[in-house]
């Protein structure tokens, strides 16, 4: 009978260890909601800004369309120096440039075998030049992602509008491109071309095939990707609501709906991000009478596109001695002195930051709230399943002042907040709403007016999804002024100082009865 029990007891404490054991298997990571960023997507979206570069004939002829006519030896850049290009680059916060390796006027910034309308035609350096790279070599050295821009519409090749001719043409020098200059981070594309030109069809898909496999890290940008897409305007402003998934096959470069192009979609299959493109000046090209933006137009576009959930692309172009302009490399040191100085701190690190829930419990630190004040995407909060109440809190020792949020979603696992909304404790300690808001994706920054409280909450009111919040920051922004994104009208009337031709916002709200709706 001793043996009998003992056999038993034996055997309830294997069971039991057993039951233990399994109990302490963690909870595994919620699963990704499709479409999903490739790692190239990936990568492209981390470099957050790209320079790009307009240089070419149409630089000392001082147009934008060149006509292929203009006579290559005009081309004469005798200061030229892509390690300048480069370094203004790096040192203002831009992770890739992007060269205009061929223009609408078909002139070839590297010794093309396939026409004599490139630099071997020209004066400088005894035609023994390349651009392309140089500039490669360059980026390579600092650490720079590069990619080319390589026009469909050729304005001087004697095949365009031949349409097999022209089409073997191009992928040739394409093929040129991608395969003597090392990695090609992003090939650019567009549907450019003049009223009246010769009509012929462009082979993008067997581009596209031809771009991938000679350069699997790369993206493709086009008004329809298939990698990033093209935003919709030049402008440099993505809408308030953005979307990375998309449908490819609602869209056709040269003919995609702006609107859709602008805000994506929350059904799309496929994971398109889109780029914002803009230039520092009036053209594209450098020209003797044209000014660049101001710092503070700079950082209103960086919070309308970075802070959007886009890349913004800045045309830099250079002058015709071969170098950014001075006065272009100072605005962009302002730029990046502006934003460097409003979130060089976040002050939600100061806060006690608790959950409505979480995944596998409290103790379960790959999922802990206290993660959204570290930065990355890698890392992020998640709340408990089949929930419908998402609330993250923060709480401070302190009153602290802020007129910035900063949210960002970890889009590896897919975009998922289609609504959120944000309330902080008034002087009576009652909750009031500050703003609300749409998209996050990879980065959302928005402004209002300038807050002060102790305790703050981020609420999730709808996701495809159950959400994730891999950062939160709170920032205090004196230089920017809240305006109306339509007509540019500042939608605040509060005090202002003047601050490098702009006017900078300083009201602290205790009364949160404006609610910023972005």
């Amino acid at each position: 009978m001793k043996i009998i029990n003992t056999i038993l007891t034996s055997t309830l404490i294997l069971i039991l260890l057993i039951s233990n054991t399994a109990t302490c298997f963690p909870t595994p990571p919620p699963i990704p909601i499709l479409p999903i960023p490739s790692s190239q997507q990936l990568s492209w979206q981390l470099s957050e800004m790209a320079l790009f570069l307009h240089f070419g004939p149409n630089t000392f002829t001082d147009s934008e369309w060149g006509t292929g006519k203009a006579d290559p030896s005009l081309f004469n850049p005798t200061h030229l120096n892509t390690t300048q290009w480069v370094t203004v680059a790096k040192e203002n916060g831009f992770s890739r440039v992007i060269l205009t390796a061929k223009h609408h006027d078909g002139f070839c910034l590297w010794p093309s075998e396939y026409t004599d309308y490139s630099v071997r035609s020209s004066v400088w350096k005894d035609g023994l030049g390349d651009v392309v790279g140089d500039l490669a070599q360059a980026a390579e050295k600092s650490g720079l992602q590069f990619g080319v821009y390589l026009s469909p519409w050729d304005r001087h090749e004697g095949c365009y509008g031949k349409t097999l001719e022209y089409n073997e043409y191009y992928m040739a020098q394409m093929t040129e491109l991608l395969t003597r200059y090392g990695n090609i981070k992003e090939v650019w594309l567009d549907g450019a071309k003049g009223e009246g030109e010769k009509d012929m069809e462009y082979y993008f898909e067997n581009w596209f095939n031809l771009i991938h496999q000679l350069q699997p890290g790369s993206v493709i940008f086009s008004d329809a990707g298939p990698d990033v897409r093209w935003v919709g305007d030049e402008g440099g402003y993505a809408s308030t609501t953005c979307w990375s998934p998309f449908n490819r096959s609602n869209a056709a470069i040269g003919d995609t709906d702006t609107s859709y192009s602008q805000g994506g979609d929350p059904l799309g299959q496929d994971w398109v991000p889109a780029e914002c493109d803009v230039s520092i000046r009036p053209g594209w090209f450098w020209h003797p009478s044209e000014r660049p933006k101001s710092a503070t137009e700079l950082l209103e576009l960086y919070y309308n596109s970075v802070g959007r959930n886009c890349l913004l692309l800045l045309n830099v172009p250079p002058n015709s001695s071969g170098l950014i302009s001075e006065e272009d490399v100072k605005v962009l040191e302002e730029f990046s002195n502006l934003k460097n100085s409003i979130f060089e701190y976040n002050l939600a690190k100061a806060a006690n930051v608790s959950a409505s829930s979480t995944r596998g419990g409290d103790n379960d630190t790959r999922f802990n709230p206290r993660s959204i004040i570290e930065e990355g995407i890698y890392t992020y909060w998640a709340p408990n399943k089949n929930q419908s109440h998402w609330v993250v809190y923060l709480d401070f020792q302190e009153l602290v002042s802020f007129n910035v949020i900063q949210i960002q979603e970890p889009i590896q696992m897919g975009q998922r907040i289609v609504k959120f909304h944000v309330d902080v404790v008034n002087k009576d300690g009652e909750w009031s709403k500050v703003l609300n808001g749409t998209t996050v994706g990879y980065r959302r920054l928005i402004r209002f007016p300038s807050v002060k409280t102790q305790s703050l909450r981020l609420v999730i009111d709808k996701s495809r999804s159950d959400p994730l919040v891999a950062f939160l920051g709170l920032y205090v922004d004196t230089v920017s002024v809240i305006r109306n994104t339509k007509n540019n009208r500042t939608t605040n009337s509060s005090s202002y100082t003047n601050f490098n031709g702009s006017q900078a916002l300083h009201q602290i709200v205790y009364n949160h009865s404006r609610i910023s709706s972005i």
